[in-house]
Order: structure tokens, then C-alpha cells, then sequence
């Protein structure tokens, strides 16, 4: 069996093809004994990703197009979030954007991700930074949650199946970020492009497992949602739904691949908010190598 790291954020639902491809012995089907680490900042994920410590990762796509302007070798060999799964979630008694006038919100990373998203939607409508709110770094989905019922935040990005949850217990949504970015690459399958290179066999292996995975969730509803269950440590009914959003939306691609378009869609949201001058104009495809998924699906056809 052939050793390999990955890294993720935290327990996030985002991560469930990978425990699909561990759970279903996928990995092992490949000869690939997969250790998955989960970190709670986005950043972390990113940071063990650059200096080695890691060998794969879902992470911020941002950081991808952050890391290669510094002249760094971060790509994206494969998608994850391609599509939106979030809504911009506030405390009950803030009923719509204007309320958030003020306020503070929380995102995972000031960096990237859903920074870029929250200044963008929140411009659309009025609001713009820092001048009408703060944002503050408070890490993943499940840690905003946490401090959006405490108090300490006032309202943050909330992905399926959270956002069910936090609606049923009283709270509002405020945005609906689909309406105004169908397309969005929130987090993507990334790599050290020289690792990439000098593993190139290995790598296709692990596509293998990851392209048959996708595959497998979008056709055993009940099974992925039990994997997600003993995973996420949320309540089925609410994981059930998310299953529905996640293949109603094709927010994880069927194919396992990167979207171009939401890749671009990012490029161009954060450039508008960011003062990045080399990011402007750049294309998509610049970020994305799908030597690696290619041949993996050719080796499942033959």
C-alpha cells in the first residue's frame, strides 16, 4: 500500500467524496492507504500543502491563484465546491442586509474565500468594507456556527446542512449568494504541481478513487448520507437534505473536475474587491492542470 496525506477543513460536508473513497475501500481498491488530517483553519490546510507535509488537500481556490502570484506552484488538479452550497445567515433579530450595517461577520480567512464572496455580495447591496462592518477570521463552517448562536458573530456564511439547521432554529437568512454567483469555486482539489510531477502514477491512482467516489455519491443517497452522518456528527434528516441541494445543484461535480467558469467567477469576484493588479485578466484555465484527472479517466473507460 502506497502512504498518502491529505488535508481538509474541519468536519465540513465539503469533504465527503474523500470519506466516501476511505468508507467504500476505494482507496484501497488503488492501493492507497489515505491518511486524512482535518484542521479547523483554512489556512493551515494551505500552509502544510506548500511545505510538504501534506500530499493533497481540499483547500480555499483562492489560495491556489494567492500562492501562484507569489510565484509559488500550488494548482488545482480536481473540483470540490463548484457551486455554491451557502447562505449568508444572521442572528434572528437582523432581518435583512441593512441590518448588518455595523455588525460583525465572520469568514473563514481575511485572505480568501469567503471574504471575497461576503464583500461582494454585501457591496451589491449597499455596503461596503470596512466602512459598515467588520469581517473577522473565525475559521470554518462549523466554528461560525458555534459563534453566530453565541453571539460573538453577527451573521457568517453557512453551507448545507448547516444553514437548514440554523433556519429551523430561528435565525435568518439575509442572501442568498447563488443569485447573484451561479458559479463560484469556493474549494478545489489541490497539489504541489513537483509533487504532482514526480508522482504522477500515484496521483492518477488516487483520481481513480476520486472520479468512482462522486460517482457513488450522486447514486446511493441513504449510504452517503450515513458516511457524511458518522462524520459530521449532524443529524441524518438534516444531511439528507443536503444531499438533495448538493445533487440538485451539482455543487460537487460528477466528473470530479474543476469548473472553469467558477474558477473564473472567483478570479473576477475577488479582483474587484482585492487591489491585486496581476490578478486582473487572468484566465481560468492558467490555475487548473487536468493532466492527471484526464488520465485517470481514461484508464476507467479502457
Amino acid at each position: 500500500m502506497t502512504a498518502l496525506t491529505f488535508a481538509a477543513v474541519s468536519r465540513n460536508y465539503f469533504n465527503l467524496p474523500v470519506w466516501i473513497a476511505q468508507h467504500t475501500g476505494l482507496f484501497a481498491e488503488e492501493g492507497l492507504d489515505v491518511a486524512i488530517e482535518l484542521h479547523e483553519g483554512v489556512d493551515a490546510v494551505t500552509e502544510r500543502l506548500r511545505d510538504g507535509r501534506v500530499d493533497l488537500a481540499y483547500g480555499i481556490t483562492e489560495h491556489v491563484v494567492l500562492d501562484r502570484e507569489a510565484g509559488g506552484h500550488l494548482t488545482i488538479i480536481g473540483g470540490n465546491v463548484n457551486k455554491l452550497p451557502f447562505s449568508l445567515i444572521a442572528r434572528p433579530e437582523i432581518r435583512d442586509v441593512t441590518g448588518l450595517r455595523g455588525k460583525v461577520i465572520g469568514v473563514s480567512s481575511l485572505e480568501a474565500g469567503s471574504s471575497s464572496l461576503v464583500m461582494k455580495l454585501l457591496a451589491t447591496r449597499g455596503l461596503t468594507y470596512p466602512g459598515d462592518y467588520t469581517l473577522r477570521a473565525v475559521g470554518p463552517i462549523l466554528a461560525r456556527w458555534e459563534l453566530l448562536q453565541s453571539g460573538a458573530i453577527d451573521a457568517g456564511l453557512q453551507g448545507a446542512p448547516l444553514d437548514a439547521v440554523a433556519i429551523d432554529a430561528g435565525f435568518t437568512v439575509v442572501c442568498d449568494p447563488r443569485a447573484d454567483v451561479p458559479d463560484f469555486q469556493f474549494t478545489s482539489l489541490n497539489v504541489d504541481a513537483r509533487w504532482a510531477a514526480e508522482n504522477a502514477a500515484i496521483l492518477t491512482r488516487f483520481l481513480r478513487a476520486f472520479v468512482r467516489a462522486h460517482a457513488w455519491f450522486y447514486r446511493n443517497p441513504d449510504a452517503a448520507t450515513r458516511i457524511a452522518a458518522i462524520e459530521t456528527g449532524v443529524a441524518p434528516s438534516y444531511l439528507a437534505r443536503a444531499w438533495q441541494t448538493y445533487t440538485d445543484e451539482a455543487i460537487f461535480p460528477r466528473d470530479g473536475d474543476a469548473s472553469t467558469a467558477a474558477v473564473q467567477a472567483l478570479i473576477e469576484v475577488s479582483a474587484l474587491i482585492r487591489a491585486l493588479p496581476n490578478r486582473r485578466h487572468s484566465e481560468a484555465d492558467r490555475y487548473i492542470d487536468r493532466r492527471y484527472l484526464r488520465a485517470a479517466h481514461r484508464s476507467l473507460s479502457s
